[in-house]
């Protein structure tokens, strides 16, 4: 089975945000999307989720034969992953609860479909220890929202097969994100841990009163993280070290930011901390409303992606 052209169904299983955006990406690739989820109201929330994607995916541009008719949603579980060529799992993250539900996919999806899980934390050696088949049972997260962000970090356990890693990718692939095979099981996978780790340095600064919550997100926003959403780290290293690259770089800042490293704060996620940052988020939003940030920031994700695929030479 050649996942880049023969899955033609997806089952979304968990509907929140994840899960909502996850089946309007689908959609826009021409795919048929069985959902499922067991909150009530979740259908009615899940079609308004995908008509609010659905213009900003259309301008993206929509795969031949993408429509939000081709979303079917199913009360049953098991009706729902029955006739899947593809899961992509979206509940929540207990490890119980994961176990028991991907024991309940792997009794009724057919046996050559691949079951992933978009858990931001949880191991997946973990999640398939109920199955009969875990070799088919993957991590596929996503990095949110789905239906714009490329990156899908795809990650097997202990009884994941080599094959299934290989489909996953292929499929993930062929619907325009960029995956990557992270080789072995750490918490937080790759992408949640360089965040955390910017997370710590930044309510470190903020309880140690170096800067405001405003300031902190001022000196990412207009500084570092404008080329890091370009490059990466360590190439935006090389290009910082001129014509000697990252070598030349290491060589005169490896023991500095060596020093650096040594003086980075680990605060605690006291209750006095979490509420001086809420207050720094509630002024620096002022009078502006989420749900416009939001609107703004897709925008220019999605001329940002634009504009990286046009050049051609950025990956």
């Amino acid at each position: 089975m050649n996942l880049t052209t023969d899955v033609k169904r997806v089952a979304v299983v968990g509907t929140g945000v994840i899960g909502a955006s996850w089946a309007a990406h689908f959609l826009a690739h021409g795919l048929d999307v069985n959902a499922t989820d067991p909150s009530p109201g979740a259908e009615d929330r899940l079609r308004a989720a995908v008509a609010q994607h659905w213009p900003t995916l259309a301008r993206f541009g929509l795969a031949e034969g993408a429509s939000v008719d081709r979303l079917r949603f199913h009360d049953s579980l098991e009706d729902a992953v029955a006739v899947a060529d593809f899961v992509q799992e979206n509940g929540p993250e207990r490890m119980d609860f994961k176990i028991d539900l991907f024991r309940r996919m792997d009794a009724a999806a057919p046996p050559e479909t691949v079951l992933a899980s978009s858990s931001s934390g949880l191991a997946i050696s973990g999640v398939q220890s109920g199955c009969v088949h875990p070799q088919r049972v993957v991590l596929g997260h996503p990095f949110n929202p789905p239906h714009l962000i490329p990156l899908v970090e795809v990650i097997g356990g202990e009884q994941t097969s080599p094959d299934t890693i290989a489909r996953a990718m292929a499929f993930y692939a062929a619907i325009g994100k960029r995956p990557i095979h992270v080789k072995r099981e750490v918490k937080g996978h790759i992408a949640n841990r360089l965040q955390a780790a910017l997370w710590r340095e930044a309510f470190h600064l903020v309880n140690e009163g170096v800067a405001s919550v405003a300031d902190i997100d001022t000196a990412i926003a207009h500084g570092p993280g404008l080329r890091w959403a370009v490059m990466g780290p360590f190439m935006n290293l090389h290009l910082s070290g001129g014509a000697g690259g990252i070598e030349h770089l290491l060589a005169h800042l490896g023991g500095p930011i060596e020093d650096w490293w040594r003086d980075l704060g680990a605060p605690s996620m006291t209750d006095a901390l979490k509420q001086q940052v809420v207050q720094g988020v509630d002024d620096a939003l002022g009078t502006r409303h989420t749900a416009d940030l939001e609107a703004a920031r897709d925008t220019l994700l999605l001329n940002l992606i634009r504009a990286k695929a046009e050049t051609g030479t950025l990956d």
